[in-house]
């Protein structure tokens, strides 16, 4: 898995490299099928924008946004939009296959 971070205005300090790295590689305790997680940081104005982009395998992409005043509040935030994303997704592919089979259903005379 690749994490990209990068900003439009401003720089990254190395601790806010290292929280989001921290941060991003607990999305795959979720999904092990990603293959690249990309976010912008935006430090503009007075609220921060962080924008996440996870893609994952066969074409399954997720992608939030969050705007706070603080840095890493911001990013804790936009990561627990993409994992509600995530667990909602995985929900919906596991809700498929525990639908019985016509031949596990109970005949009836």
């Amino acid at each position: 898995m690749q994490i990209k971070i990068s900003t439009r205005h401003g720089h990254v300090s190395e601790e806010v490299q290292k929280h989001i790295q921290e941060k991003a590689g607990k999305l795959l305790h979720f999904f092990d099928r990603i293959s690249m997680i990309e976010m912008t940081l935006d430090h503009q104005r007075e609220l921060k924008l962080v924008e996440l982009s996870v893609n994952a395998e066969h074409k399954h992409d997720f992608f939030a946004k969050e705007e706070h005043p603080d840095l890493y509040t911001a990013v804790d935030l936009v990561i627990d939009k993409i994992e509600h994303q995530i667990r909602k997704y995985k929900e919906k592919i596991q809700d498929h296959r525990k639908t019985p089979s016509m031949g596990d259903l109970p005949k009836s005379l």
